[in-house]
């Protein structure tokens, strides 16, 4: 395994985590702007306002999307013992 085969294989790690984050940060987003804007309409600063919905959202999130996450994962395991099983052979 040279360098640029490793760099390879780190960049798909990074996209790989790009990917299976992103629904739940992306819910997380929606909810924090949803709750922002609730908050200055009504003018209540309340901290755990704020943490309890999008925590809640985060968790419905992560279970509903749970086997996008894990095949993404998988998919990564597969690939990158591929080239280490190949990477030997050479």
């Amino acid at each position: 395994m040279n360098q640029a085969e490793a760099i390879d294989i780190v960049q798909s790690a990074i996209w790989t985590i790009v990917v299976a984050s992103a629904p739940a940060v992306g819910v997380a987003m929606i909810v924090g702007v949803i709750i922002a804007l609730f908050q200055a309409l009504t003018q209540i600063q309340e901290m755990t306002l704020t943490f309890v919905p999008k925590i809640l959202a985060i968790f419905v999130v992560i279970a509903v999307t749970a086997s996008f996450t894990g095949a993404q994962v998988y998919a990564f395991t597969q690939e990158a013992y591929s080239r280490i099983e190949t990477g030997f052979d050479s």
